[in-house]
């Protein structure tokens, strides 16, 4: 049996983001915490365990158990329409937005790289109007030819930028996360 269902998580990505927070310190309690291509809801899971008091929204296309107290939307992130919901059931700047959208893999590593590449670069924008001050970004980030113009942009909007590809990611995936704090 596969460790996440052994330990009661979704899927094997909660290892990745517990490496994550583990070196970077991005989730506390109490904090607001938007999950972005959440499905199947490992990430939004472990904030919701392992964090007291967080008031969290996922959203992926398609549709997830419910996971605790958490607020699911069933739609596309880049949707004006999705965008509102969020920024209505918020109503304030959040603590961090999570990020682990990721297009359907065509098999063509270039294009893939591209096309998630882009989701990135429209959860980090949305990320910049939406994040308090001292806020932290995480964006699954594909090695690519869009790689560096994430990081300049993630420059431009953040103080702090790192790279960082957790051991639980598997050896021969080109993903990797950026982990971007404190608005500039």
């Amino acid at each position: 049996m596969r460790k996440s269902k052994q330990d009661g998580f979704r899927s094997r990505a909660v290892y990745k983001l517990k490496e994550i927070n583990d070196k970077h310190k991005i989730l506390k309690n109490g904090y607001s915490v938007i999950d972005l291509g959440a499905a199947p809801g490992g990430w939004s899971q472990f904030v919701i365990k392992k964090y007291k008091n967080c008031k969290l929204l996922s959203i992926d296309l398609k549709k997830m158990e419910a996971i605790g107290s958490s607020y699911q939307i069933i739609g596309d992130f880049n949707e004006n329409s999705s965008k509102e919901k969020i920024i209505n059931y918020f109503k304030q700047k959040v603590d961090v937005i999570l990020s682990d959208m990721a297009v359907n893999t065509t098999g063509n590593k270039n294009l893939d790289s591209v096309v998630t590449g882009e989701l990135c670069l429209e959860a980090l924008r949305f990320a910049r109007e939406h994040l308090k001050e001292n806020g932290s970004f995480l964006s699954k980030i594909f090695m690519g030819s869009v790689f560096n113009e994430i990081i300049s942009e993630a420059k431009l909007t953040f103080k702090e930028i790192k790279i960082y590809k957790p051991p639980s990611s598997r050896k021969e995936s080109k993903e990797s996360f950026m982990i971007c704090k404190k608005l500039r």
